[in-house]
């Protein structure tokens, strides 16, 4: 894999003040670029800098000619292969092979006194001069009508990997994109580049048929706009577009060609096309490679650099082996390179098979919580269904060891990416990608610094750091929540008024009040449904009547005597903020986004911790039955009410619970998943909800003597080994929530131990949606 290599030539002095540094205070300044830095990106960094300074100071730098005088303080933005601004030598570094002299690398030098100077900002090419700037708002100190400097500053750097960019989709699937005006968007691609991106990918032709409520300009006209800021800000824009139809019908085949063609001409710029194989998509390479040679005859006819991008997402063993001997056949140079995502061969595959001369880009996606590439792992069921899929998610520490692992079989990636709620993962994932070396907790402290203000930077840094590990392990047990949202209330107090207006303010401490929110009333409803539970269990004294009466009085204390209400209105507050500020959509009927899986936390906020709305059900059917059976009710509250309590010497466990499952041993991506009924207001019973197709569990300290029966709850089959051992069901329901029991021979259990697994039914021909699950298993001692 070729990439530019990473090298810093003496220290990395950060502009901070520190107790050891001399800085230099400044009240103003001029700006100047050499005209060598070519257009528009020389007037793209001088408006990015002047207008960001300004934003954070009231500093308006003046543009200038000439070398600042005595007392006058200038921001010189030059190419290392000037050699000279101004009749003064630029500061490069000794070495020709430096980073100022590679791709999009950069180096800044300070030579400030206390009676002026020069802050030089030398770029190998236009990017690096965009870079170099970026990196000087990431580092600077900037308050109300000062900068300060380091009197000393020599650092340099280039990029690790060369493909550093994120997919913004103008579309109603998107949580917040779609709401977004030109001017939001570029202020967004100017961030990410300040911190290290160098493209943006678009989705052009999905929305045309089907637009966003939110739009505030077409999804054709906003296309071309992203391909104008592209083009002023040096990005390359790239283009996601399956191909959903049958190509062997020539009629719709003849329309997309010319659908692109007529894109392609819009644009001012496009760099390159990427065609995923499958997701969406269901046609053979075959018919898949050809169509795509086409599509790039007709590129290069407005953009003659640009390539082509397929993706082996969703193809067969057969299907892969048949494009790379396409490769290996027809060479095809109009193809840049391969793209893998979810459902795409391994990246160590798929870099091990392609020739050398193409490229390997990752898709990762950076977006969801759930149902994704990269789930959050053990994810407490409380979040998962209050939360979802697509809330604030700052997971950097997680994303940057994920970005780690993958990134060497690649040359860089462009992110998934459905709204700003990801923003701290795209930074992350982004400053990795140009420093692979980079610490996390430092590129948090220079987000920090920039998007909040230096005298927040390190404590933000930890505060969002919080905010992931508020996500780690059982929820009830995590008072880390506690602390963190200690941290961010203290943080909200002294907050300016110009920070409460900030969007990813607003969204982070969102996530502190709705975490907090959550884990109390978990605890608080989790309580009720104990007392409940006991009250049925004294049913066979009191009356099955008047026990079930009585647990649903204990049970709606949830929702009429609801607790921390303070929290749940400032939830709602800082929804409408949201929406307000950024367009994010977090409820279906007050914001109208496109569905209650894009991240509609706000409709959820009040969903059941417990098991109430379940019980309410059961008790439903069960009422009608007092007068013909009383002893079957009786037998069925009791089944209600030990559910997860069966009693001395038996066992329970919600599988896919981090808390409720303490035997189970497999750890898989599926365990924090929602089933997703309903649109997620399923009133099944919460363990049914989540799932694992094969969990292992381990059972010790058994009675050798007793006789024990294995229960399942869930759906589909389950094919059930014990101590290896394939054993035949004596009860055997599919349906949900409905049983299935084995016994367990007593040749297996007289050791005090047994370990028990599933085979994996074959399932391939059904939807995932309706593959066989497994939720709750007990160990019944008899």
């Amino acid at each position: 894999m070729n990439r530019p290599s990473i090298r810093l030539f003496t220290f990395l002095w950060l502009l901070c003040l520190a107790a050891t540094a001399q800085t230099i205070t400044i009240k103003n300044a001029g700006i100047a670029a050499s005209g060598s830095i070519p257009s528009p990106v020389r007037e793209t960094t001088l408006r990015m800098l002047t207008e960001e300074i300004q934003k954070r100071t009231s500093i308006a730098l003046k543009p200038i000619t000439a070398l600042p005088k005595n007392n006058e303080y200038a921001i010189a933005l030059v190419l290392s292969g000037d050699k000279t601004w101004q009749g003064r030598a630029i500061p490069v570094g000794a070495d020709k092979n430096g980073p100022e002299f590679k791709p999009e690398g950069f180096r800044v030098v300070s030579e400030l006194t206390d009676k002026g100077g020069i802050l030089w900002v030398i770029g190998a090419d236009a990017r690096g001069v965009l870079f170099g700037s970026g990196w000087v708002l990431r580092k600077g100190i900037f308050a109300p009508k000062s900068i300060q400097l380091q009197q000393k500053i020599n650092v340099a750097s280039s990029p690790s990997y060369p493909i550093r960019g994120h997919q913004l989709g103008y579309r109603h699937t998107a949580n917040s994109y779609d709401a977004w005006t030109v001017a939001q968007f570029e202020q967004y691609i100017r961030e990410l580049a300040i911190f290290g991106s160098n493209a943006v990918e678009g989705i052009p032709f999905h929305e045309d048929e089907n637009p966003s409520p939110h739009f505030k300009i077409s999804a054709a006209e906003m296309r071309v706009k992203i391909s104008e800021i592209c083009k002023a800000y040096d990005q390359d824009y790239w283009v996601w577009t399956p191909v959903t139809f049958d190509l062997q019908d020539t009629q719709k085949r003849t329309a997309e060609l010319k659908m692109h063609e007529t894109f392609y001409k819009e644009c001012p710029r496009l760099d390159h096309i990427f065609v995923p194989g499958g997701d969406p998509g269901d046609n053979h390479p075959r018919e898949v490679l050809p169509f795509l040679k086409e599509l790039h005859e007709r590129l290069v006819k407005y953009h003659p650099k640009a390539k082509i991008w397929l993706s082996l997402q969703g193809f067969s063993v057969e299907q892969v082996d048949y494009f790379y001997q396409y490769l290996k056949d027809k060479k095809p140079n109009w193809l840049q390179g391969v793209v893998s995502g979810p459902g795409s061969p391994s990246m160590a595959e798929t870099r091990y098979r392609l020739p050398k001369n193409y490229q390997h880009r990752e898709y990762p996606d950076l977006t969801h919580n759930v149902r994704s590439e990269f789930p959050v792992r053990q994810w407490d069921q409380a979040y998962a269904l209050t939360l979802g899929r697509e809330a604030c998610n700052p997971r950097p520490y997680e994303f940057a060891a994920i970005q780690s692992t993958y990134a060497p079989f690649t040359d860089g990636f462009v992110s998934y990416s459905d709204g700003c709620h990801d923003d701290i993962n795209k930074m992350v994932w982004s400053m990795k990608a140009w420093d692979a070396q980079a610490d996390v907790r430092d590129i948090l402290v220079d987000y920090s610094n920039f998007f909040f203000g230096n005298n927040l930077a390190d404590n933000m840094a930890d505060g969002i750091a919080a905010l992931e590990n508020n996500w780690k392990g059982p929820l009830a047990q995590n008072g880390g929540v506690e602390a963190t949202f200690s941290f961010w209330k203290s943080m909200e107090a002294s907050a300016t008024p110009q920070l409460s207006e900030n969007w990813r303010w607003q969204m982070l401490l969102l996530r502190a009040y709705y975490d907090t929110y959550t884990r109390r009333r978990l605890i608080y409803e989790q309580g009720l449904e104990k007392q409940a539970n006991t009250l049925l269990a004294d049913a066979p004294k009191t009356g099955a009547d008047k026990a079930m009466t009585a647990a649903l009085e204990v049970l709606a204390k949830a929702d009429n005597a609801p607790q921390n209400t303070d929290l749940r209105k400032k939830i709602e507050q800082l929804c409408e903020t949201l929406y307000a500020s950024i367009g994010l959509q977090t409820s279906v009927p007050k914001h109208k986004a496109k569905g209650y899986e894009r991240g509609c936390l706000l409709d959820f906020v009040d969903y059941p911790l417990n098991n109430r709305w379940w019980v309410e059900d059961k008790f439903k059917k069960l009422k009608p039955q007092l007068a013909d059976s009383n002893a079957k009710v009786l037998a069925r509250l009791d089944v209600i009410g030990k559910w997860e309590n069966p009693g001395a010497g038996s066992f329970y466990d919600d599988v896919s619970s981090i808390s409720k499952g303490p035997r189970v041993k497999t750890i898989i991506d599926d365990a924090t998943d929602v089933a997703w009924w309903d649109n997620g207001f399923s009133r099944t019973r919460l363990s049914s909800q989540t799932f694992q197709k094969a969990p292992e569990l381990t059972y010790d300290n058994l009675s050798p003597d007793a006789r024990y029966i294995i229960r399942i709850a869930g759906s589909g089959e389950a094919l059930l080994r014990v101590d290896g051992k394939r054993l035949d069901p004596v009860l055997y329901n599919r349906e949900n929530e409905t049983f299935k029991e084995w016994i367990v021979p007593l040749n297996l259990s007289q050791d005090g131990i047994i370990n028990v697994s599933f085979d994996v039914p074959e399932e391939s021909h059904l939807n995932w949606r309706k593959h066989s699950k497994i939720s709750d298993i007990w160990l019944l001692k008899q």
